[in-house]
């Protein structure tokens, strides 16, 4: 059965050209035009995935997004000419996949729905892969293929957060506002530096692999699957 991508888009040309370019690459392929439309439609079809424009008429992508959270947990890529947005689409408060900035290339966006779909069927699998990462917050540990991780209290929270949601991006700005909680001012150097640290430890177990992978100009995500760019 073929993976269902809902595009939600108001622009008819590039809504054209994302179907036929989804639907050559194995996908099944449906669109609304206006925000309002969105839900109703996640509800009735059951997309794998919700390709979702920021300016939409009826309800923006924010909201939207919002909406998408708060009862389902089905992958969303936001798309955005807003740059200046990419922190809070990635950040906490709404937690986006991925993101993708116009104009964009179709085949890029195929390759981020790829990538997007891929992490979010190895997060639901077997748990494999899961399980091989523990983060146990109460009692303040962490072991990774069963060796307990020696981390300082910032790479827990650290690691804690981004497994929280193995393969989403983090922003910078979120990762900031998680590390310390007695409101010192932290500079993205200090940040670099504890991922730096917390990929060496990581690497101590598997060496092969690069688990925390660094997007540039944006942030942070844990794959916990098989190495990609």
């Amino acid at each position: 059965m073929k993976q269902r991508i809902l595009i939600v888009e108001d622009e008819p040309k590039l809504v054209e050209v994302l179907r036929v370019y989804l639907e050559a690459g194995g996908y099944e392929a449906k669109s609304v035009a206006d925000g309002t439309q969105v839900a109703p439609v996640v509800d009735d079809w059951s997309p794998d995935l919700v390709l979702l424009d920021l300016m939409l008429p009826g309800k923006d992508g924010l909201d939207v997004c919002r909406e998408l959270r708060a009862t389902r947990s089905l992958p969303i890529i936001m798309v955005t000419a807003r740059t200046e947005e990419i922190d809070r689409l990635l950040g906490l408060e709404l937690g986006a996949d991925d993101y993708i900035c116009k104009p964009y290339s179709p085949r890029e966006v195929v390759a981020r729905v790829k990538a997007v779909l891929r992490r979010s069927q190895a997060a639901q699998g077997d748990g494999h892969e899961q399980s091989a990462l523990r983060v146990d917050e109460a009692g303040y540990t962490a072991q990774l293929d069963g060796v307990a991780l020696d981390l300082t209290p910032v790479e827990f929270r650290l690691l804690a957060l981004l497994a929280s949601a193995p393969g989403r991006i983090f922003s910078r700005d979120s990762v900031l506002s998680r590390l310390y909680d007695d409101g010192r001012i932290v500079t993205d150097r200090t940040v670099d530096s504890h991922v730096k640290n917390l990929r060496r430890k990581l690497q101590g177990v598997r060496p092969d692999q690069d688990l925390i992978k660094s997007v540039y100009g944006v942030g942070y995500r844990l794959d916990l699957g098989a190495a990609d760019s």
